[in-house]
């Protein structure tokens, strides 16, 4: 699986300081990206608790595992206690869901873990798109503000843009969050050195999404070729 390191070779020449590769593996066997760990790798993304969990048991231990699809509450305990990064956070719901289920982990486990989380921002012009709308996120962000949850740490947004060919409109759209990460972390973050990712960009749109603040672009098919479906 040359080809593999090839990409993962070719797509970090293109990218700019400061942001970090995260390796969509969503549906791609535990051999890929075990030659993509060889080749340096260490962040990846899944998207299915089920799936994630069958290849966190047999891949190495020191891969930070990336969670960027919906995530319902009963299945957050699955994750909390290998969890790097959770993309997908889009109601105070799930916020609670997750520091219950920290708290109860270092309960029983006398640790002392934290599990960071990104706010999913809805700025597609798609309906089948998730995330909080803008009012929706400053709601949640007011009530956070007031009783902050433990063993959750807010790091930054994430956003998908539309899926289209208009990428005028994918630049616009990627602007309008680099707008509101800064407005949000100077409203409700001011001081939290903590809060300064912007997860944005994928295989199709991420350079343009390096230009307009993206911290963290998330690649899949450029690295692992087409979504491999296992029968």
């Amino acid at each position: 699986m040359q080809e593999i390191q090839k990409a993962l070779q070719e797509v970090r020449a293109t990218l700019e300081e400061g942001v970090s590769l995260l390796a969509v593996s969503k549906t791609h066997p535990a051999e890929y990206i075990q030659e993509a760990y060889e080749a340096g790798q260490r962040d990846f993304a899944e998207n299915k608790v089920q799936e994630l969990q069958a290849k966190v048991e047999v891949l190495p231990k020191d891969i930070r595992w990336h969670f960027i699809g919906h995530l319902q509450t009963n299945k957050v305990k699955y994750i909390v206690p290998y969890i790097h990064l959770i993309h997908t956070v889009d109601s105070m719901r799930l916020l609670q869901a997750i520091s219950k289920e920290v708290v109860k982990f270092n309960a029983a486990n006398k640790a002392d873990r934290v599990v960071d989380v990104l706010l999913e921002v809805h700025i597609a012009q798609e309906e089948t798109k998730t995330g909080l709308g803008v009012e929706e996120l400053d709601g949640l962000l007011k009530e956070w503000g007031q009783a902050p949850l433990e063993g959750v740490r807010i790091r930054g947004l994430m956003a998908m843009a539309s899926n289209t060919d208009d990428m005028e409109q994918v630049e616009r759209e990627f602007e309008v969050m680099n707008q509101l990460k800064q407005r949000i972390g100077a409203q409700y973050f001011a001081g939290d050195d903590n809060f300064d990712q912007l997860s944005m960009g994928m295989s199709g749109d991420y350079e343009l999404a390096q230009k307009h603040g993206s911290t963290m672009v998330r690649v899949g098919s450029k690295i692992f070729g087409a979504r491999y479906y296992m029968k």
